[in-house]
């Protein structure tokens, strides 16, 4: 290869401490301060809100197990789309690319930016926030701050993999920082009562559907780390990074979650939990006031910021690497001479979340756009480590799953548990997951008859 062609291939510019921030950065976002009322009002009592918390931390480290595997073998762009076409071949690869493109990844960072300005827009000199630009014009200032984190962030990234990840760095210790100060003030501050954790909401769902609920909820908080994966082809010594930083950052954020969970609860009551809008934010207040409150906002914001910024990282390399392939048009497999960024592939993603905080008027049809399609293909690509295990079993594995085949199984059922329960809770929005997906197979035609012509 040539110095040419070097200049135009990406880098290995992450290394263990990055990529385990991206892991934690990416997971930790607003799902912490938020569902904990969630899960209350479906389970109705502390300890059953703790199982599903232990139970969903579990099932996504024998995710985060199983994608270790994966991503120590194959330690290229694009994450699940490299499993998935190597295991089942092309067309189906292509499906989870052109989800991941035109929907899950777009939905993520409008979404999670939308909720940015939510939590913005609760401080009063924000308080235009909600409110339209003009009246003519159906757009809010909000709206408008959202496009302008998702531009700048995006443009972090365009400027190359070692800035992101830099970025992701600094901000997921502050992050973990904020998460630590906050726990501490509640414990130390909040004049709470340890027979908190014995009391009951008496409105709560209850039941198996109610425990199937709550972990939901959890499964969504620690959701994220799978998007390290596609980033493997920028991480150093991925044989040793990606296993450490996928385990180690999964268990980093467990106990941030039960640190965080357990102030809530000795702060309030079972019945004050479930009907808080914002429980870690409501039990920071009752610790020292209402700049508490004001600060869990600011570190909600700031947690997400960090969110977003692993998101766009890691969504560009998945239509990269398909059009690498010669499978999507050819321009998003760029790479800019200069900042060796899948740069065209950013501007799109960029673009196409502009478009969904325009035309999507509240968080819940962005999350159910994106969590629906997500879960889907994660569950299509742990799959895979049993195909890889009987096809290839003399293949290097620098790391080997632990508790397999048990472990992925596992997984492999949560996964269809999650799926189901999204599926019915929103079915139209689901529905219209489906169809784009399935929009993909003409498309793919295409491209596999353009392909095959050039040959």
């Amino acid at each position: 290869m040539t110095s040419s062609d070097n200049s135009r291939e990406l880098t290995r510019g992450l290394g263990a401490s990055h990529a385990t921030a991206v892991v934690v950065g990416t997971v930790i976002g607003s799902g912490i301060f938020l569902v904990p009322a969630e899960m209350m009002q479906a389970v109705g009592s502390a300890q059953l809100v703790y199982l599903a918390w232990i139970v969903g931390g579990l099932l996504s480290l024998f995710g985060a197990f199983t994608y270790a595997e994966l991503g120590a073998m194959k330690s290229e762009a694009g994450g699940e789309y490299v499993y998935i076409r190597d295991a089942y071949g092309p067309l189906p690869a292509f499906l989870d690319a052109w989800t991941w493109f035109i929907i899950a990844k777009p939905a993520s960072v409008a979404s999670v930016t939308f909720g940015i300005v939510r939590v913005l827009g609760t401080f009063a000199v924000l308080g235009f926030l909600p409110h339209p630009i003009s009246s003519p014009i159906n757009v809010t200032w909000g709206q408008l701050l959202a496009i302008a984190l998702t531009v700048l962030i995006s443009a972090l990234n365009y400027l190359g993999v070692r800035k992101a990840g830099d970025f992701q760095l600094i901000f997921t210790i502050l992050k973990i920082g904020l998460v630590l100060v906050i726990g501490a003030a509640v414990f130390e501050a909040a004049h709470g009562n340890w027979g908190n954790f014995s009391t009951h909401y008496s409105g709560a769902r209850g039941g198996l559907a109610g425990f199937f609920a709550a972990l939901v909820a959890a499964l969504w908080a620690y959701d994220g780390w799978n998007d390290l994966n596609m980033v493997a082809g920028e991480v150093r010594r991925p044989e040793r990074n990606i296993p450490f930083a996928l385990i180690a950052g999964m268990g980093v954020v467990a106990g941030l979650y039960m640190l965080t969970n357990a102030a809530v609860q000795y702060a309030m009551p079972a019945t004050d939990i479930a009907q808080a809008q914002r429980p870690a934010a409501l039990a920071m207040s009752l610790a020292v006031g209402n700049w508490g409150g004001a600060l869990v906002a600011a570190g909600m914001a700031l947690s997400m910021l960090v969110t977003v910024n692993g998101t766009i990282m890691s969504g560009a390399r998945v239509p990269f690497a398909v059009a690498r392939d010669g499978y999507f048009f050819r321009i998003l497999a760029d790479v800019h001479p200069r900042f060796h960024s899948p740069s065209a592939a950013i501007i799109v993603q960029a673009v196409l979340s502009c478009a969904l905080l325009l035309v999507a008027q509240t968080f819940r049809e962005l999350f159910s756009l994106a969590i629906f399609a997500e879960w889907l293909f994660y569950m299509v690509a742990t799959s895979t480590v049993f195909v890889f295990r009987v096809r290839e079993p003399n293949a290097p594995r620098p790391y080997r799953t632990w508790g397999y085949p048990v472990v992925p199984a596992l997984f492999l059922l949560a996964s269809a548990v999650l799926l189901y329960y999204t599926f019915t809770d929103n079915l139209r929005d689901s529905l219209a997951g489906t169809l784009v997906i399935l929009a993909g197979v003409p498309l793919y035609l295409w491209f596999a008859r353009k392909k095959q012509s050039a040959a």
